[in-house]
């Protein structure tokens, strides 16, 4: 039984990611036609999230690195036959440590990007990034369909 809570509060930390990442399109969403004609943003403002994307690359790469490397240790520790409980709380709390230094650079690359938009364009931006959300929560919402039965047999039984 604790070896199970152990394992279900191992994989609730390893399925958890920073809120942040989900917030943002993937990439260089400023450099996408369609997301630079809707927010109006200028040659210059693209320049400018260009260079603080590519001041944040390098350190971001590192601690999503680091979080990935932990990740797979405590899985390894976890697939172990005997469970070493502080080696898993160690574990745990180093990838939680690294999972917040890499929240934090990303918040402080957001801020730094949030300097580049003018109030309307991160409204326009915000509101986008919530009606995309909303999109793809819409399918979860529909109700699960029944499965298939499977055929009667002459009989009446099922194959």
């Amino acid at each position: 039984m604790m070896k199970k809570l152990m394992v279900a509060a191992i994989a609730a930390v390893l399925v958890t990611s920073s809120a942040l990442a989900a917030d943002l399109p993937p990439g260089k969403w400023w450099r996408r036609a369609e997301v630079a004609e809707r927010l109006a943003l200028s040659q210059e403002q693209q320049s400018k999230l260009d260079g603080v994307f590519r001041d944040a690359a390098n350190d971001l790469i590192d601690r999503k690195g680091e979080v990935e490397k932990l990740t797979v240790a405590l899985r390894g520790e976890l697939d172990q036959p005997q469970l070493n409980r502080d080696d898993l709380r160690r574990l745990a709390s180093r990838l939680t440590d690294a999972r917040g230094k890499l929240f934090e650079r990303e918040l402080m690359m957001l801020v730094d990007m949030r300097a580049v938009l003018n109030d309307a364009q991160w409204t326009r931006l915000r509101a986008e990034l919530d009606r995309q959300r909303e999109q793809m929560r819409e399918p979860m919402r529909q109700p699960m369909r029944q499965p298939m039965k499977r055929p009667m047999t002459p009989r009446g039984r099922r194959q």
